[in-house]
């Protein structure tokens, strides 16, 4: 949840000094910087958990979308549980008009170098390992691999890279369940109230959540 703080509540705050930074580095790149988008129901986590942090007068985001479509870029879902029961990948199409190369928004199933745990939640090792290689390693080699989060500041792989690279979803799949089933990963602080309110776009009150 510290990270849903940062890239949530902090937007407003980041977006003017690293905007500013950017006119100094990159000014053509600066110019994409002074908006920020997000759904209205993405919007409603920060006010349900840091109303303390959350800016009052709603001008963190300059875009709240009610969803996010484009009739002439479809996307192709595919079903990639293991991380947790219900996580897919986001792939644009093929043809006229679509991105080249493709891309693939692959949530927590695969990380650049690295994967979701697979300890909580309906989650499998054996599971998101054929996930990922059934759905997202058979996509083209150059296919751009967009990730939910990282936690070394990078934003994109390829197919090719984790192929080659990941250190644990490059292996077979006996050496990747023993590897997830050595992890030794902490219980998430706030797993039992986030999931709660998560399915229900943050509706939910966190004390009545945390006191069932």
């Amino acid at each position: 949840m510290q990270y849903v703080r940062l890239h949530l509540t902090s937007a407003a705050r980041l977006n003017s000094p690293l905007k500013s930074l950017a006119q100094i580095l990159s000014p053509s790149r600066a110019r994409g910087m002074s908006s920020m988008a997000a759904g209205d129901g993405v919007a409603k986590a920060p006010k349900l958990f840091f109303r303390q942090l959350f800016e009052k007068d709603s001008s963190t985001y300059t875009y709240l979308l009610a969803d996010l479509a484009h009739p002439d870029k479809p996307a192709v879902v595919r079903p990639t549980p293991g991380h947790t029961e219900g996580c897919v990948t986001y792939i644009t199409g093929e043809g006229p008009g679509q991105p080249n190369p493709r891309m693939a928004f692959t949530g927590d199933a695969l990380l650049i170098r690295g994967c979701g745990r697979t300890d909580f939640q309906g989650g499998s090792a054996e599971q998101l390992y054929k996930s990922v290689h059934s759905q997202i390693f058979t996509l083209p080699k150059d296919t751009l691999l967009f990730p939910a989060h990282d936690y070394k500041g990078q934003t994109v792989t390829t197919v090719e890279e984790e192929l080659l690279y990941n250190p644990r979803l490059s292996k077979d799949m006996d050496t990747f369940k023993n590897i997830m089933g050595n992890l030794g990963l902490a219980y998430p602080k706030m797993i039992d109230v986030a999931v709660p309110a998560n399915m229900v776009c943050g509706f939910q009150d966190p004390v009545k959540v945390s006191s069932a």
